[in-house]
């Protein structure tokens, strides 16, 4: 269990939360949500003891496994000794009595004493055993022994994660604290991952922008907003539902309020100091009791920008045609004598496992990749926006404005309809100003979806297009493309945009690309049983 008591948090005169009271309980999985900027990381560094709040205090059990936002904060480390590092006593235990043996017998007394008090810390953390409890949990994970004493550098995004997942497992934690933990997964690992959780019997807090995860993991959300965490049973989606019905209950039941405190100050100016004074007395106590009973509605920060795409103008039927087209590189082959034809309307989602050559693929689309043979063409009258996974492709980091960057594109549009774009994309005043060498993750794909607004194609090219932005953000833009009335060629984890958006479904492995129908990837055919985990009864 974790006891959160009276906390808050302020930086300056910005408030990010303020006595917060929360319990998490032992056998549930709550998911912590709110928009980019809420404090949800600063939340979780206060819960784990990294960084202290303004005010107030945490109960936290002895042992909490936890699992950061940086995966790759250990590429030089031993992968067995990532896990062992799990538990921080037991490791620097470890290390110290490594150094001092490795002084041999120039061991002086007080380091022969240091050494006894080092042995009896191993002993108090089954030291002796962790080594084997280290390869039971990463063999249990999927990592294979082999890769045990090589260095993290070498595992793929995928198995960092599990490796970073034995590391916070290890030693028994109570709880289990996860910041964005599907970050770097392809769509067959955060299925794994899903898996996994689902039988951990401990607390589970998770931090994820991913709305499908939220929905399979958690039991209960914890959602920072309004300046505090109010806790919801059920997903995501259920939360979503509960909170704007009680958000709009209690703005009916305020302007109900406040008409009635209009009408008695309506009367208590008329009749105050006339005949009726003795009923404007009794009215003024009454117009208290309304006053008191209003309710302080503070102001939601989340906030969804307005996204909708546009084509100028149709396309032909026939968008693009590909036609034997190969591409090897060194140690892969990205396609064989790849056929496929893209026809007006279609959103082609395009999945498989990270370093399969998705984005290879899309470059080989755009031309940005020659292929060593056959041929990709866009059709009659196609006109691509793209949108890269590396967003600097797009957007270099300069002293140059958002603004001036985006009227490029269009330099005969109205200086009102500049600001209106940037508004929908929720660009406060002076944000447009900003030079993009300062732009945030989530600003600089903001701004690229302005672009594409502003260009209107009828073809949109979307490689991650999700990454860095919030939960609000990510439903809009799926939104946006369910609605587009053009052509989509996406690569994305995000199961709940391929679901809701793509009309057809290309999934890349090492055997080739084969179409999958949107039916069959709801049914869980896509990869099918690549991932699995063994249960060790954590």
């Amino acid at each position: 269990m974790i006891t959160v008591n009276e906390v808050t948090m302020r930086y300056g005169a910005r408030v990010l939360f303020e006595n917060v009271n929360v319990t998490f309980n032992a056998g549930e999985r709550y998911g912590l949500t709110g928009p980019n900027g809420s404090g949800k990381s600063t939340f979780m560094k206060i819960v784990t003891g990294e960084q202290e709040p303004t005010s107030g205090s945490v109960y936290r059990p002895r042992r909490m496994g936890i699992l950061r936002q940086d995966h790759y904060r250990f590429e030089n480390d031993r992968v067995v000794d990532v896990v062992l590092m799990g538990n921080p006593r037991l490791w620097r235990a470890l290390k110290e009595k490594d150094e001092l043996l490795a002084k041999g017998d120039t061991l002086t007394d007080e380091e022969g004493m240091k050494l006894g008090e080092l042995e009896m810390v191993i002993a108090e953390e089954d030291g002796y055993m962790a080594d084997s409890q280290a390869q039971e949990l990463l063999e249990g994970l999927g990592i294979e022994l082999e890769a045990h004493a090589r260095p993290m550098s070498e595992l793929t995004g995928g198995n960092k994660v599990r490796v970073l997942l034995a590391q916070a497992l290890f030693g028994g934690p109570e709880a289990l604290l996860l910041d964005e933990p599907t970050n770097a997964l392809d769509i067959a690992s955060i299925r794994w991952l899903e898996g996994f959780l689902q039988d951990y019997a401990g607390c589970l807090v998770v931090i994820s922008h991913d709305r499908h995860f939220l929905n399979e993991v958690c039991t209960k959300i914890a959602d920072l907003d309004y300046e505090t965490i109010i806790v919801y049973p059920g997903n995501y989606d259920d939360m979503v539902h509960v909170k704007a019905e009680a958000r709009t209950s209690l703005e009916l039941q305020n302007a109900a309020k406040q008409k009635k405190i209009e009408s008695l100050n309506d009367f208590l100016q008329r009749f105050r100091a006339g005949s009726r004074a003795s009923q404007a007395k009794s009215r003024e106590k009454q117009l208290e009791k309304e006053k008191q009973a209003l309710s302080d509605l503070k102001r939601s920060n989340i906030a969804r920008p307005f996204i909708r795409f546009e084509p100028a103008r149709p396309s032909g039927k026939q968008v693009l045609a590909v036609e034997d087209l190969s591409k090897q590189f060194e140690h892969a082959s990205i396609c064989d004598g790849f056929d496929l034809n893209v026809f007006r309307g279609d959103k082609v989602a395009i999945l498989g496992p990270n370093g399969i050559g998705k984005t290879s693929l899309l470059r080989l689309f755009m031309g940005e990749l020659r292929p060593d043979d056959g041929k990709s063409e866009w059709g009659y009258e196609a006109s691509v926006g793209y949108m890269p996974q590396d967003h600097h492709e797009v957007i270099e980091k300069s002293d140059k404005t958002a603004y001036d960057w985006l009227r490029q594109f269009d330099v005969k549009v109205k200086e009102e309809e500049i600001r209106s774009l940037f508004g929908r994309l929720l660009f406060t005043k002076d944000e447009p100003f900003k030079a993009t060498k300062v732009l945030s993750g989530g600003e600089t794909v903001r701004l690229i979806l302005a672009k594409l607004m502003l260009q209107k194609p009828n073809v949109l090219v979307m490689d991650e297009p999700t990454n860095h932005l919030d939960l609000e953000s990510i439903r809009s833009l799926t939104e946006a493309l369910d609605k587009y009335e053009g052509t989509v060629l996406f690569v994305t984890h995000d199961r709940q945009m391929v679901m809701q958006v793509a009309t057809r479904i290309l999934e890349m492995s090492k055997e080739g690309i084969r179409e999958l129908s949107p039916q069959q990837f709801a049914a869980g055919e896509f990869l099918t049983g690549a991932h699995a985990y063994k249960k060790q009864g954590w």
